[in-house]
């Protein structure tokens, strides 16, 4: 259903993948990757909102450091990911998101949607963009949970998760009590399907719980 993209930034051109509705849209989303580049998992989540009638697009945020990075789910994945994080920094991120609400301003509201480190980076759009949101598991929010909420949040998160303690969590109840929260007895990336912590039961439910948040704050 996507396909890829190219992406006007103050910073240059960069890729991403698109998939737009057989319907008429609900609004658009900006996915925000995982930190393992737009893959084959970034782009299944792009064309599922698109099959529930959202336009959806993940910009390549680290086209900014190395281009065309797609990285498995191992240890050598996971350390690379890192690097490019690093090499990135925040606000290049942010502002990349930024550049794809752009891309998609003719479409209606927008939203944003992020895993792992992206949901850190959604977290970020809401503080600084005034995007509505919602973090999957976003792992490095909490030195910047003291920004404040300029739109609609909803955090998702897994109680076995090794990256986000329930300090951690609880952390984010204290500083955002206005926002959505919901916990599910899962590990860590339990949305995707690559991972050995996928849940199918916590994914279905938050995908229902996003699609509901995105059908009321986009309307």
């Amino acid at each position: 259903m996507g396909h890829p993209v190219s992406i006007d930034t103050a910073a240059g051109r960069i890729s991403g993948w698109r998939a737009d509705p057989p319907i008429p849209a609900k609004g658009a989303l900006v996915v925000v990757q995982e930190i393992f580049g737009v893959n084959a998992h970034v782009r299944q989540v792009v064309d599922r909102f698109a099959a529930h009638g959202f336009v959806a697009l993940a910009p390549a945020l680290f086209d900014l450091v190395e281009h065309n990075i797609e990285l498995e789910y191992t240890p050598e994945g996971v350390a690379r990911g890192r690097d490019l994080v690093t090499q990135l920094g925040i606000d290049r991120a942010v502002a990349m998101v930024r550049a794809a609400e752009r891309a998609l301003a003719d479409i209606g509201k927008v939203g944003v949607v992020g895993y792992c480190w992206g949901g850190t980076i959604a977290f970020l759009a809401n503080t600084r963009l005034n995007l509505p949101a919602v973090s999957y598991y976003g792992g490095r929010t909490v030195p910047f949970l003291h920004e404040r909420l300029s739109a609609p949040m909803l955090f998702l998160f897994g109680d076995n998760d090794p990256i986000i303690s329930a300090d951690d969590i609880a952390l984010h109840r204290e500083h955002h009590p206005e926002a959505g929260f919901h916990v599910y007895p899962a590990g860590h990336g339990f949305n995707c399907d690559q991972r050995a912590d996928y849940d199918e039961t916590a994914a279905a439910d938050a995908l229902a719980r996003t699609l509901a948040f995105f059908e009321r704050t986009l309307k």
